[in-house]
């Protein structure tokens, strides 16, 4: 697996390839998203750089390391939560019982020690987000966390746990 990540740097998750040489990661177009790493606060991580996405719990938002600053991207949204609206369940619960591995990376692309849990290294591909139409009515039950691309209306879209936010430039 180690050597196709490196002779290739390209990955394709829910389906058989990716569509173009200039993808790095690509996913299906099941009604599912990515979810970013949940972290205490955006303030407890250190030695990230731009471009970095997570899910903070001190405030139930999404945010982007961007200009070295942490950006909110579930702006205009109500507080998120992380309980299970279906189980009651909290999910921080089940994440605090997990023994964490500091050292689990995985890299697509030339690994290099930039900070991260899953890192694309790549001057000239991207990642290619989930594709799903209008993800507030076709996903069931999404996590925090979750981020996809609209189809419908050509949008990003993430999920705090309570509502979703969009993005369109």
């Amino acid at each position: 697996m180690v050597f196709s990540e490196i002779a290739f740097s390209q990955v394709a998750i829910g389906k058989t390839s990716v569509s173009s040489a200039s993808v790095s990661l690509e996913f299906g177009t099941a009604n599912r998203g990515i979810i970013l790493p949940w972290v205490t606060s955006a303030a407890s991580v250190t030695g990230v750089v731009n471009g970095t996405m997570i899910y903070d719990l001190a405030d139930k938002k999404i945010k982007i390391k961007y200009a070295s600053a942490w950006k909110d991207l579930s702006i205009n949204a109500a507080a998120g939560t992380t309980v299970d609206p279906l189980t009651s369940v909290d999910g921080v619960l089940i994440q605090n019982a997990a023994t964490e591995n500091a050292n689990a990376k995985m890299a697509i692309g030339t690994l290099t020690s930039t900070p991260g849990i899953l890192v694309l290294e790549a001057t000239n591909r991207a990642m290619i987000l989930p594709k799903v139409a209008s993800p507030h009515l076709n996903i069931i039950n999404p996590a925090p966390g979750m981020m996809v691309y609209d189809t419908t209306n050509k949008q990003l879209a993430v999920f705090n746990g309570t509502a979703w936010t969009f993005w369109k430039q």
